[in-house]
């Protein structure tokens, strides 16, 4: 069977030849059954694009909070995230952070004299992972040769090999104890806002928080005031609020921060992860078989 696809609206050579390997067809917009998008972001251009015809659009990103928002989500057609497909580049990242810092990185880096060596052994560290989507499940396996003990935030109830599961509303029971709490849920607005001073409070006064989900899941101000008070030892953040961070923000003079500026998934991984989810939603569309990383309309993830 073959499926007829428009990719756009711009013409990336990458998609087109994804589509094909799975045996679909690229076709002019009026003739598709389903969009594999990747343009501006706009929910605008998206809503000109779908017609009668279309029941199915794949999106280019993990996160479609913006789209979410926007209403543009719907049953039918069914949209489709890139969510899980980064899952492995990301975690690498948030691994390669929480070494970092473990080993002083950020205050060694930035030293221009000998000083003392106050740097901890990451193995058997308590890491609580708040999120267990593509990403959580990518660290989980990268965390298991270095002994630590994991708590898992997912609503789906299972996480093999954790130590403790707990379901999102209660995430907060898991902060007293991790030395390092990585944030890698969706940006929804039941997560807007999730870490605050309450959540820094609860923390202990030696861990680090480490984002590579949404900057919006944060609130930036409470972060400064917290690593100023010394109530956290620290933060590593891909992903601020807002983003780009500022030139001269509190957070660029802070020692106990270490930023890097929303790369934790690479141009190459991007293209690959995407095209994977591409090649493999437009055989299961022509095969009538379920989507990987339908996005629900009421819950916007």
């Amino acid at each position: 069977m073959t499926v007829a696809v428009h990719v756009g609206p711009e013409p990336v050579p990458v998609l087109i030849e994804a589509v094909e390997r799975a045996g679909g067809k690229v076709v002019p917009l009026e003739q598709a059954e389903a969009i594999v998008y990747y343009g501006s972001d706009d929910p605008a251009e998206i809503r000109s694009m779908v017609h009668g015809g279309i029941h199915w659009v794949q999106l280019p990103h993990a996160g479609v909070e913006r789209w979410a928002a926007a209403g543009v989500i719907t049953e039918q057609p069914v949209f489709t995230a890139a969510a899980g497909a980064y899952g492995p580049a990301v975690a690498e990242h948030a691994l390669a952070l929480m070494l970092a810092v473990a080993r002083g990185l950020p205050r060694h880096a930035r030293a221009t004299s000998w000083g003392p060596n106050t740097s901890k052994e990451f193995t058997g560290s308590t890491v609580s992972i708040v999120g267990f989507g593509g990403i959580g499940r990518a660290l989980m396996r990268m965390l298991e040769p270095f002994g630590c003990r994991v708590l898992a935030v997912t609503d789906r109830g299972e996480a093999p090999g954790a130590a403790q599961i707990v379901p999102r509303a209660r995430y907060r029971e898991t902060l007293p104890e991790a030395a390092y709490v990585v944030v890698a849920a969706p940006a929804t607005p039941q997560t807007l806002g999730m870490f605050g001073a309450r959540e820094f409070g609860l923390m202990r006064s030696d861990a680090w928080l480490v984002n590579v989900a949404r900057g919006g899941l944060v609130v930036t101000e409470d972060l400064v005031d917290a690593l100023r008070a010394g109530d956290i030892g620290g933060a590593a953040l891909d992903v601020t609020d807002p983003e780009p961070l500022p030139d001269g923000h509190p957070l660029w003079e802070l020692g106990n921060v270490l930023i890097t500026p929303h790369c934790a998934n690479p141009r190459d991984a991007y293209w690959r992860g995407l095209a994977e989810r591409v090649t493999a939603n437009v055989r299961r569309f022509s095969e009538g078989a379920p989507l990987e990383g339908v996005v629900s309309p009421s819950q916007g993830f």
